[in-house]
C-alpha cells in the first residue's frame, strides 16, 4: 500500500453494517515527529504533525501507530491532546516491549505512519454538566484530551479530573488553587495544565507522593461522590479510562450512587480497524450478551454493559 498524507480508509475490514455510522473515517497519514519528550517512570510525550487525524479526532479515540520500519505491527495508543487549528496530537505512553522501546527513540523531522482517529469516543450529556474524569496510569490521556473538550464547549461543563499513578506523574504536580468542596483533608496536588485552563484536578496514590490522596484513584472519586447531596449527583456522570480493575471500581461507584458512567478499555488490538476481532469483549446489550470489538464497536463502552 502506497501511503499517503491524509488517504482516507472507510471504516476496517470486517465491520458489522450496524456501526458504520459511528465509526467515521480514518485517514492514513505520513506523521511527522514534532517533539518527544521523556519523563520519570518511563512515560514519553511523543507530539506528531497530523492534520487529518487532528481535524477529526474526539476525546476517548485513539491512533494506530508504527514505531519503527523494522517492527511490523503497529501500536495502538489513546490520544493526549488534539490541536485543530495547528494540526497536531499528542500521546502519552509508557516504554514497554520492543515496539514502545523503539518508538521511544524517534527523534524530532522522522516521519511515523499513522492511522486515526479510531474508535467510539466519549459523549457527555448537556443535562450532567457536573463531569467526573478519572484516569489511572496510561489512562490518563484521554481525560485530558476530554477535560479540554468539555471545558470549551458552547455551554461548559463543569469537569474535575482525578487521576491516580504508582509512578510519578508524567507532569510536575504542584497545590492547586482551585477550591473543590467535599475533597478530603490534605488533597491539594494538580496537574498545572488543569490549573491553568481553570479546570479543577486532584492527584491520587500509594506511593506517597506530597499532596495527593493516600489511596486508589476511584476510592478519592468515592470519597468525593459521598459527600454531594442527592440533588447534586442527579447531575453528575462519570468517564472513566485506565486498568481493568479501576475501571470496575468505577462501574461500583456508578451503580452505588445511581450516575451514568462511560469506560474506555484498554485491551490488546493488533489490526486496530475490526479485521482481526482479536479485541473482543463481552458487554450486555438489550437483546442478550454478545461480542463486541474494542477498536470499533469501543472503545468506549457504558460501564454496566461492560462490568
Amino acid at each position: 500500500m502506497n501511503l499517503r498524507s491524509g488517504t482516507r480508509i472507510a471504516g476496517g475490514a470486517g465491520a458489522q453494517p450496524h456501526n458504520r455510522e459511528t465509526r467515521g473515517t480514518l485517514y492514513l497519514e505520513d506523521a511527522t515527529v514534532l517533539k518527544h519528550g521523556a519523563y520519570e517512570g518511563g512515560q514519553m510525550v511523543l507530539r506528531l504533525s497530523a492534520p487529518a487525524c487532528a481535524a477529526h479526532a474526539e476525546p476517548g479515540q485513539f491512533v494506530h501507530l508504527t514505531c519503527d520500519p523494522a517492527i511490523a505491527m503497529r501500536r495502538p495508543l489513546s490520544i493526549l491532546r488534539a490541536s485543530r487549528e495547528e494540526g497536531w496530537i499528542e500521546l502519552l505512553y509508557k516504554i514497554v516491549g520492543a515496539g514502545l522501546k523503539a518508538l521511544a527513540t524517534r527523534k524530532a523531522g522522522e516521519t511515523l505512519s499513522l492511522i486515526g482517529p479510531i474508535g467510539r469516543p466519549f459523549t457527555a450529556h448537556r443535562e450532567r454538566p457536573r463531569t467526573v474524569l478519572i484516569g489511572g496510569g496510561v489512562g490518563i490521556p484521554p481525560m485530558i484530551f476530554l477535560a479540554e473538550r468539555l471545558r470549551a464547549a458552547p455551554e461548559p461543563y463543569e469537569p474535575l479530573v482525578l487521576m491516580g499513578s504508582e509512578i510519578p506523574f508524567p507532569f510536575h504536580a504542584r497545590p492547586s488553587t482551585l477550591v473543590v468542596p467535599g475533597m478530603p483533608a490534605g488533597t491539594i496536588a494538580c496537574m498545572p495544565l488543569l490549573e491553568e485552563w481553570g479546570v479543577a484536578s486532584r492527584l491520587a496514590s500509594r506511593a506517597g507522593f506530597p499532596g495527593c490522596f493516600e489511596g486508589y484513584v476511584t476510592e478519592l472519586a468515592g470519597e468525593w461522590l459521598a459527600s454531594l447531596a442527592a440533588r447534586e449527583l442527579n447531575e453528575v456522570q462519570l468517564f472513566a479510562c485506565g486498568p481493568t480493575p479501576m475501571l470496575a471500581a468505577a462501574a461500583q461507584l456508578a451503580r452505588r450512587h445511581e450516575v451514568p458512567c462511560q469506560v474506555s478499555l484498554e485491551e490488546f488490538m493488533a489490526c486496530g480497524v475490526g479485521g482481526c476481532a482479536g479485541c473482543a469483549v463481552r458487554v450486555r446489550t438489550p437483546g442478550g450478551d454478545a461480542m463486541q470489538r474494542v477498536c470499533v464497536d469501543g472503545p468506549v463502552f457504558d460501564a454496566l454493559s461492560v462490568f
